[in-house]
């Protein structure tokens, strides 16, 4: 036993294959110095495993958001959860279209769980709400909800190290009465089914004998609260279905059907060009779409929609046979009682900071239209910024030494670059200069507060729309890809409060152009560059940009066959 034992610290600092030979020459000993490093080797292991263990990240939405949040994460990095009441992805642009059966609600959506299908790690999908975020104890608590009564508790809870809130927001009724009772909405794709049922409702029971013709024109008069893009192109799809497939198979109530679009602005689609704006109202009379503009409604019944008229001070009524409300967005309730958590009860949404970290909370991301980017004001840091400038210390400014951190500030404070645009700049030094145009060769404190004062009326919050959130789900995924690499080499601009360099670039928003469908196969386009095109061509282009924004070929191939059978036999109508 005292050889075995010798043999055995003998061969402690040989490697194991050496061990492995002297086991062939060894008969009973060898098992025994074989045991012996076996087991040196293994507490490494066990240190190593708990040394790289994974940070959770907790993700909540299926949406623009937290689907591009995903599709990019290396989740080889991360124990990733994902958590949402619907286990589909959904093109929300694509809404409107469902509601005419131009396309069908399973060629538009992609089940979650073929999205989250990674080769270096995996994804945990967990269909359920989530009601509360703990955001003091690092706690997200969820209920599930099925029809069907299952077996054990529908309640759950799991913590995590990092959250990404992508929980999108609700349709919002400005506290209207009679909203929530007696309109359709076109926010999900639940939404979009159950107003295709609706419309094709209103033409069955127009036809039913015995109805007066005041009855059966009440029942085919369709409005549409809202005149943004949602409910324009609603209006443009709906005018298509009815005129090109329903006056087919309803002859008798042909001539009945009215379309009216009730707008509080002066203009519909007011957030695009002028131009294109005037177009659809042009296109709109055409179509004998009524529009009226200038009206907000303040209530609504199961049987008339009544409104005030702006500019006379009147309030009338209408008969309706469906209402569709589409006027814009408010915070989800979960969201509201995370704000009053961490200080930001007064506000209306979630503030993120430039990197979509939600400001009061360390390790909590907001993403998509449950959040905004509460853009930092650059007089807030002038000081610091002219005294990283000012590297001398003289209390002057040169031209050089403004040139030498213009760069990092223009990364840091995007309203600069806007400014010097609207402006018609061609440099940052074009600020430093007189009255007269003549350059500075210094300028102080003052005169560099001066220069910079008007640059912050350029900072805008961004549009709530799925180009914004999809945008947002890579930028925050490509971090924590790289959050470790950019510890020790960070990537981002100077720190003007502070010292050193943020470790990524802030968020920057690429707007890459907007459609607007106006129906009769003609839609509007604002692209980049100022650049506006309207018409035909303009329709194909959107069918081409559209296809190819699909999550998946299965989708993109549904998609177009879609549009070629609408094209070849008409709409569908059945009530399904």
């Amino acid at each position: 036993m005292s050889f075995i034992n010798r043999a055995s610290r003998a061969l402690h600092g040989y490697p194991a294959s050496s061990k492995l030979l002297v086991l062939l020459t060894l008969s009973s000993g060898g098992i025994v110095a074989y045991a012996d490093s076996q087991s040196e080797t293994a507490a490494p292991t066990e240190l190593n495993q708990n040394e790289f263990k994974k940070k959770r990240v907790v993700v909540l939405g299926t949406g623009w958001a937290g689907t591009s949040f995903l599709k990019d994460l290396d989740v080889s990095s991360y124990d990733v959860q994902l958590v949402s009441p619907r286990n589909y992805f959904a093109f929300t642009p694509l809404l409107p279209s469902v509601t005419c059966g131009t396309v069908e609600a399973r060629s538009i959506s992609e089940p979650v769980r073929n999205i989250i299908k990674k080769r270096n790690g995996e994804i945990q999908f967990y269909e359920a709400e989530c009601v509360k975020i703990d955001a003091a104890n690092n706690k997200v608590f969820c209920k599930s909800h099925f029809e069907n009564n299952m077996i054990g508790s529908e309640d759950f809870s799991l913590e995590y190290d990092y959250l990404v809130v992508a929980l999108g927001a609700q349709v919002n009724t400005f506290n209207t009465p009679g909203v929530m009772e007696n309109c359709h909405f076109l926010k999900e794709l639940e939404d979009a089914q159950k107003l295709r049922r609706s419309v094709i409702d209103c033409f069955e029971k127009a036809s039913i004998p015995g109805l007066t013709e005041e009855e059966r024109r009440t029942n085919l008069h369709f409005v549409v609260v809202g005149g943004g893009p949602t409910g324009v192109e609603f209006a443009a799809e709906l005018h298509d279905f009815i005129q090109e497939d329903l006056v087919n198979i309803y002859p008798v109530v042909k001539d009945l059907v009215k379309i009216t679009l009730i707008q509080s602005g002066d203009h519909i689609l007011n957030m695009f060009d002028e131009r294109i704006s005037t177009f659809a109202e042009q296109k709109f009379q055409r179509d004998c779409i009524d529009v009226q503009t200038g009206c907000r409604v303040v209530c609504v019944s199961d049987k008339e929609i009544t409104m005030k008229v702006k500019s006379k001070g009147e309030v009338t009524s209408i008969p309706h046979g469906l209402v569709v409300w589409s006027t814009g967005i408010s915070t989800r309730p979960v969201v509201k009682d995370l704000m009053e958590q961490i200080g930001q009860a007064n506000r209306r949404v979630l503030a993120t900071n430039e990197w979509l970290r939600v400001k009061g909370c360390e390790n909590v991301y907001a993403l998509g239209d449950c959040a905004t980017i509460d853009q930092r004001k650059i007089m807030d840091d002038i000081a610091s910024i002219f005294k990283a400038a000012d590297k001398d210390n003289s209390g002057t400014l040169t031209v050089q030494e403004f040139q030498d951190v213009v760069d990092d500030i223009l990364v840091r404070y995007p309203q600069l670059e806007i400014y010097l645009k609207n402006k018609h700049l061609r440099d940052v030094k074009d600020l430093l200069k007189d009255p007269e145009g003549k350059d500075i060769k210094e300028v102080d404190i003052e005169g560099f507060k001066l220069a910079l004062s008007q640059v912050d009326s350029q900072a805008k919050s961004l549009p709530a729309t799925a180009q914004v959130a999809a945008q947002q789900g890579a930028y925050l995924s490509r971090c924590f890809n790289r959050r470790e690499h950019c510890k020790d080499n960070p990537e981002g601009p100077q720190r003007f409060v502070g010292a050193g360099r943020h470790s990524f670039a802030p968020f920057r928003y690429k707007h890459l152009g907007q459609f607007a469908p106006l129906g009769g196969e003609q839609a509007a386009a604002e692209l980049p560059g100022d650049w506006v095109s309207i018409g035909h061509s303009t329709q194909w282009l959107w069918y081409s940009v559209y296809a190819s924004k699909q999550v998946s070929w299965r989708t993109r191939v549904l998609l177009v066959s879609d549009w070629t059978r609408r094209f070849i036999f008409g709409r569908d109508s059945s009530r399904i």
